[in-house]
Order: C-alpha cells, then structure tokens, then sequence
C-alpha cells in the first residue's frame, strides 16, 4: 500500500515539475521567439546595408541588417507579405530609423522594430505594446486596410 502511495506521489511530483518545464521548451529547431518588451525600446537610425527575405522557419520575415553609429544590428520587421501588402520596400542604402524593442538572438543583439520610417513615411508594425499589428482579430485579409502616415496606408482593422 505504501508502495502505491510513494508510485503516486513521485509520478505527481513528475507531473507538477515535468510539464512545465516541457512547455517552456524552445519549438522546432530549438529556438524561442523573442517576445517584445517595452521596457528595452529604443530607436536606432542608420543606413540598410541588407535586406533579408526568410520565408521559412520561426524568425521568417523580412529582416534588415542596418548600420549606425554604434555599429551593424539585425532588424526584425515582419511577415513579408504584411510589409508587400502595405507598399513597402526597402533597398540597400535606404535610410531609416526604426522604433524597437532589443532582444537577444542566438547570443547576438537584435531589435524586433514597433514603427520604421523611410522618406518621410512610417509604417507601424506593432501597437505600442508591442502587439503585432498583423496579428488583427484573426479577421479576413478583406477586413484589413493599410494607411501609412506620410501620404500612405499602414494596417489598421476595418471594423
């Protein structure tokens, strides 16, 4: 009898510790998104030296590698086709400032951008918050606009 008791506190034991450490686990390919945190906004200025396509994977979107002063960071906009649908692009040598959050990356600075501005326009990514702004109310793509200051659209829901 006691032998069944301690069986059925050791596999409680189990459970309480082993679940939770199994959901905090990284997904596929052993990496966690990073989550955007207010408290480590910033904003960076400087000139795109690379645009990056990724259209796989969990980091896959359009990327920006963006020299300043400091030196280079890797900037993560969002999904490409978020950034297309909104009209826009961005090219080497584009200067630009960007609104983000830091993070760490596979140990390397990044910065996971809120607003990025480009010849005089803003496109804003995420609420302020940091609530992707792609991530809607998971209504249709017909239900979403796109307004951008500067003359252009950005994302907003048409409620």
């Amino acid at each position: 009898m006691n032998s069944i008791r301690g069986a059925k506190n050791l596999l409680a034991l189990l459970c309480a510790v082993g679940i939770p450490v199994a959901l905090a686990q990284p997904g596929p390919g052993g990496m966690r998104m990073p989550r955007y945190d207010t408290s480590t906004e910033t904003t960076i200025t400087g000139t795109v030296q690379e645009v990056i396509a990724m259209n796989s994977g969990r980091m896959a979107g359009t990327h920006l590698m963006v020299k300043t002063e400091s030196g280079a960071i890797e900037v993560h906009l969002g999904p490409n086709q978020f950034l297309s649908q909104a009209g826009f692009q961005f090219a080497k040598g584009d200067a630009v400032s960007i609104v983000g959050s830091k993070v760490t990356i596979r140990g390397v600075s990044a910065l996971l951008a809120r607003e990025v501005t480009k010849d005089k326009k803003t496109l804003t990514l995420r609420d302020k918050t940091g609530r992707p702004m792609w991530a809607g109310r998971r209504q249709a793509p017909s239900k979403m606009s796109f307004v951008l200051r500067g003359g252009e659209a950005r994302r907003c829901l048409a409620l």
